[in-house]
């Protein structure tokens, strides 16, 4: 599975894409895929689109079938307005944005934060929460996600 996410992640970035996260179902009859527009787009940023979803699609559709990937249903789509954060550069492009975090390992009794963004160093994600300024290993983060603010 780890050949068909390199795979994957190098014809999204080769369509100008980012690869926010993919999923397989059991026995991988479904794939999903989450794209988004890369960090460098920032400045002229616009949602995917609907386009966007079927030209990685019928992209991918082609190369799985030039390279012998047995599916039942591809899925592309945009993260969400509460986008999950998988890769440290992440950390870096959304801060100063809401997130809630869950850890592998509790601190204390705690495994669930949120808070403001503040950044990443050395390895540490750094955020701003109610009780002032948290640090957390990245190896030791379960799941991240973007609050959306309505």
């Amino acid at each position: 599975m780890a050949d068909l996410a390199g795979l994957i992640e190098q014809a999204v970035t080769g369509l100008g894409y980012e690869l926010v996260d993919f999923e397989t179902s059991p026995r991988a009859r479904l794939l999903r895929v989450f794209i988004d527009r890369p960090a460098a787009a920032e400045e002229t940023r616009s949602a995917v689109t609907v386009d966007d979803c079927a030209a990685v699609s019928n992209h991918l559709t082609r190369l799985f079938q030039v390279e012998n990937i047995d599916y039942d249903r591809l899925e592309v789509s945009s993260p969400g307005m509460d986008r999950p954060l998988k890769k440290p550069a992440d950390y870096q492009r959304f801060a100063g944005q809401d997130v809630q975090l869950k850890l592998r390992i509790p601190e204390g009794t705690q495994r669930n934060f949120s808070g403001a963004i503040v950044g990443l160093a050395e390895d540490r994600v750094r955020i701003a929460t109610e009780g002032g300024e948290r640090e957390f290993a990245f190896d030791n983060i379960e799941k991240a996600r973007l609050v959306p603010k309505f």
